[in-house]
């Protein structure tokens, strides 16, 4: 795989993820701002792009992940995935999470004021995610696996709604952002989920279950920004297009 400070950070984590453990390390967000160069995000940090780009190389050369090649899957298996691993994943923790939360505000929020900002900011991203998901579920989802019968068969879907794939796209990429943002606030509120010296197990648990969600997150949007986003408004022309787009 050749890498250069012109390869674009999502299309390269989405080649091989095992990419995401170099940008996380140097805080550059591969999920919701997957679009830009190794180039520009080095910039934007002020961080050596050789450096970056030598760790690269070396992790790359490692064993292959045992992660499946997301990129080579069907759209239909990838959307299913998504929502039986992630999806489900999100509503559960949100349920487990809240009440441990909620006990570390009460109890430590006195002296840990920061707790006080880190629960308002999970719920407000329990609320918004759930909606958020229903919506793909409900509305984008579908049209995707409509679109991938329809190359079967050499139909075309009929016309939705909202237009086309790209307008739903659009919007739950900017959801996507407002998510990373939040969860950038918390991590940065609770110094990367340490837990101080005074802190109790259920404080500890608590940290954890937030590191955890935060990080499957990631992998999350991962998945939809830079795998099945791109290859969906790809397939949405060649449908409509046919040959003259595939050439």
């Amino acid at each position: 795989m050749n890498i250069s400070e012109k390869s674009i950070i999502g299309e390269l984590v989405s080649q091989n993820y095992k990419a995401a453990s170099v940008f996380k390390s140097y805080g550059v967000d591969f999920c919701c701002n997957g679009n830009r160069t190794i180039g520009e995000a080095c910039k934007a940090k002020g961080i050596s792009s050789e450096n970056m780009l030598n760790q690269l190389s070396s992790v790359l050369k490692e064993k292959d992940s045992a992660l499946p090649a997301f990129d080579a899957w069907p759209m239909d298996l990838l959307v299913d995935y998504i929502e039986k691993k992630h999806h489900r994943y999100v509503d559960a923790k949100i349920t487990e999470i809240k009440p441990f939360l909620h006990k570390v505000v009460k109890v430590h929020g006195g002296e840990h004021p920061e707790l006080v900002e880190i629960e308002k900011l999970f719920l407000e991203s329990a609320g918004d995610l759930t909606a958020h998901m229903k919506k793909e579920e409900l509305i984008l989802f579908p049209f995707i696996k409509k679109m991938v019968v329809a190359k079967i068969a050499g139909d075309q879907p009929n016309q939705p709604h909202f237009g086309t794939v790209e307008n739903p796209v659009a919007m739950m990429k900017e959801e996507h952002n407002q998510e990373g943002e939040r969860f950038r606030k918390i991590a940065e509120l609770s110094n990367n989920y340490t837990v101080p010296a005074d802190a109790c197990n259920t404080y500890m648990v608590t940290f954890g279950m937030l590191k955890e969600f935060e990080e499957d997150l990631h992998m999350h949007i991962h998945l939809e920004n830079n795998i099945l986003f791109p290859q969906a408004i790809a397939l949405e022309k060649e449908l409509r297009y046919g040959e003259a787009f595939a050439n």
